[in-house]
């Protein structure tokens, strides 16, 4: 398995990862990363300042992904974790922890010293993965993700 930036050639192929992950764990398509306008073009969006996105790629297909971008209507100093997700055959590789490491790293390296994520309640090995990492729970969202049906809030000091 690799990691890598995404490319523009990754847009369609990571928007179906997403929306396939998302379907599975019967997640609302509302208020979710299911929605999210940027979803189509996530080459773009990650190609803005402080903001980077990574494939996860095995034989030629891309089987997950996640990114650091800036948190909207927070503190510059805080980014967020976005669109982690993976498919089932990526799971329990240990590729969540590379990558999670990967990106913190891009967030440090950006100059941020705090980083945020929104779950889902039954995404129990993700909460896992990010509470051995070191985030912890907040008792409200931050920012303005615009994931209203996520009601799992955590933060980590970088």
């Amino acid at each position: 398995m690799n990691i890598r930036p995404i490319e523009i050639s990754d847009n369609a192929e990571i928007a179906k990862v997403i929306r396939a992950v998302l379907i599975e764990l019967e997640v609302p398509k509302v208020g979710t990363a299911y929605a999210d306008p940027q979803l189509d073009c996530m080459y773009e969006t990650y190609m803005q300042a402080k903001s980077l996105y990574f494939v996860v790629e095995n034989n030629g297909k891309i089987i997950g992904g996640a990114g650091i971008g800036p948190l909207e209507n927070e503190l510059a100093s805080v980014c967020e974790l976005q669109k982690m997700y993976f498919l089932p055959e990526a799971r329990g590789s240990g590729i969540g922890r590379q990558m999670m490491q990967k990106c913190l790293q891009a967030a440090r390296e950006f100059g941020y010293l705090r980083c945020y994520l929104e779950t889902m309640p039954n995404m129990n090995d993700a909460q896992k993965l990010y509470t051995k990492t070191g985030f912890d729970y907040l008792c409200a969202p931050l920012g303005n993700t615009g994931h209203t049906s996520c009601p799992v809030w955590m933060i980590k000091v970088l």
